[in-house]
């Protein structure tokens, strides 16, 4: 059992540092493009990990959930990236592109964990291809995950910024106010079984449209 907890956690750990760090630094590249230097300028825009490592959110609770669930189910998130968006040249508007960007980056890190996968097939079995071949697999569903997960339409979530974006400036700023239940309702959500039911679909659909593409039956 330890082993293989072990194993899952040596596997498991290079997909789950990426995604999270590239899907913070990708806001924070944006928000710059757009106008808001904060990420820039607290040295968040880049593919160092350490830099975006939370110690709970990124290391105990993915750690903890996968002893829980006996390595069956994994959860974690990295230190938000800061982003002022009154500081883009058109907040709401940009605020969209801001939010979108780290989705975005994990289904461009979704592909690229594809293509690995069908690489580790391509070449003869050895001793890297095999574990190459299931980090792979992990780093597409964890992307996949990310992505599904931070495109909900609940603030602070990704999908809630985009929503806040769309809509309308009244119906905006009441959504925004949301935010301060984020995270409980999404706790809440997520202990009650609710959030693996809306995500659980999605995240397959996600998986198997970009397995079909890169012909990974």
């Amino acid at each position: 059992m330890l082993e293989s907890l072990i194993q899952t956690i040596a596997i498991a750990a290079l997909p789950v540092i990426f995604a999270i760090t590239l899907h913070e630094a990708a806001h924070g590249y944006v928000a710059r493009h757009f106008g808001d230097p904060t990420a820039w300028l607290a040295g968040r825009i880049t593919l160092n990990p350490l830099r975006h490592i939370d110690l709970v959110g990124t290391i105990i609770i993915p750690v903890a959930i996968l002893l829980f669930s006996g390595g069956s189910f994994l959860f974690g998130y990295a230190k938000p990236v800061p982003v002022d968006f009154s500081r883009l040249r058109h907040p709401k508007r940009d605020m969209l592109w801001v939010a979108i960007a780290g989705p975005a980056a994990n289904l461009f890190m979704a592909f690229c964990w594809a293509f690995m996968l069908k690489l580790a097939w391509a070449l003869p079995v050895n001793d890297y291809t095999v574990p190459l071949s299931e980090m792979s697999k992990t780093g597409i569903i964890v992307n996949c995950v990310l992505m599904v997960l931070n495109l909900l339409p609940l603030p602070p979530l990704d999908g809630g910024r985009i929503a806040v974006s769309l809509l309308p400036h009244r119906l905006a700023w009441k959504f925004a106010q949301l935010e301060r239940w984020g995270f409980p309702i999404l706790l809440l959500l997520m202990f009650t079984g609710i959030l693996n039911t809306i995500m659980s679909p999605l995240v397959i659909l996600s998986a198997r449209i970009i397995e079909s593409i890169f012909g990974l039956y």
